[in-house]
């Protein structure tokens, strides 16, 4: 399936209130805002078990093998139970996490921040979050070295595959993403690609032949 290589013709038939941006992001054009409430924050991932602590470790293998070294400070936008937090803490020592209110409580040891903006951070993730974001372009204001990024990978926007597909949830899923359309947003806000991968399907095993879920770091330019 074709992904977001031609935008003129991709225009040319969205899905119905989908739109395009310049840099091939599909997003949701009229929205009704959703409630983040502690159910759907912290309690949908209590259902992965014993995977989602797998799936942390996994995450933060992959950015370190990236990144080639541990990060002195990292910062988990959209932490959740803070899970990654969790696995991270046992090598960085500057644990930080930013949420939605009401957010979970986070362990000792990890520091709750009011604003991802607010300071430098060695390495900044966000898994299964910035798909949520009104504006993702607000992101901008991030002061970091690295960026590690896990969200739904989205094949094509023609209207018979995107319409019936899994991550597909008007008014949460806000934006859309390829490996083509996140590296050219990433380049934008001045980071080059240094990993892809869907590393994590060994986990969140995809449905049929394509890839379930789009892993990538950034790194600054």
């Amino acid at each position: 399936m074709a992904g977001f290589t031609s935008l003129a013709l991709a225009r040319s038939s969205l899905p119905e209130n989908y739109s395009l941006d310049h840099n091939g992001l599909l997003y949701q054009v009229d929205r009704t805002p959703f409630t983040y409430d502690r159910a759907y924050v912290v309690d949908r991932f209590n259902n992965y078990g014993i995977r989602l602590e797998q799936l942390s470790y996994l995450r933060l293998g992959y950015i370190l093998g990236c990144m080639k070294r541990i990060p002195r400070s990292v910062l988990d936008v959209g932490y959740g139970n803070g899970a990654f937090l969790n696995a991270a803490r046992t090598l960085v020592a500057d644990c930080n996490g930013f949420d939605v209110p009401p957010a979970y409580p986070l362990p000792v040891g990890i520091n709750p921040v009011g604003s991802p903006y607010s300071r430098h951070y060695d390495l900044v993730t966000f898994f299964d979050s910035l798909e949520h974001f009104p504006d993702v372009y607000e992101i901008r204001g991030l002061d970091c070295n690295f960026v590690g990024i896990s969200v739904p990978w989205c094949h094509s926007f023609e209207p018979d595959w995107f319409m019936n597909w899994k991550h597909r949830r008007p008014d949460e899923h806000l934006w859309h993403f390829n490996e083509e359309s996140l590296t050219s947003f990433f380049g934008e806000l001045g980071y080059k690609i240094i990993g892809s991968s869907s590393v994590e399907d060994s986990i969140r095993k995809p449905e049929g032949a394509l890839p379930n879920i789009l892993t990538a770091v950034f790194e600054r330019a």
